[in-house]
C-alpha cells in the first residue's frame, strides 16, 4: 500500500510545490492511517491543516480507498 500511496502523493504535490510547499511521506499502518510531513511554505502555514484535510486526504481517500486517515506528524 505504500507504492499506491507513494503514486498518489505524486499527482498531488505539484499543487502544493505551485506554493513553495511540498510533502513527505512518513509512513502507512497497517489499519491505512497515512502518516505524512508537510514541508516549505506549508510547514507553519495558517491553513496547512485545511490543505491536508481538504486536499490530500481527500484526494488520497479517493484514489486509495484503503487509505482510513491522513495526520500530519
Amino acid at each position: 500500500m505504500r507504492e499506491k500511496v507513494e503514486n498518489a502523493l505524486k499527482k498531488i504535490r505539484p499543487a502544493l510545490q505551485a506554493d513553495g510547499g511540498d510533502i513527505e511521506l512518513i509512513s502507512v499502518s497497517e489499519d491505512g492511517v497515512v502518516n505524512v510531513r508537510l514541508q516549505g511554505a506549508c510547514h507553519g502555514c495558517p491553513m496547512a491543516q485545511i490543505t491536508l484535510q481538504r486536499g490530500v486526504k481527500k484526494n488520497l481517500m479517493q484514489m486509495i480507498p484503503e487509505v482510513s486517515d491522513v495526520v500530519a506528524v
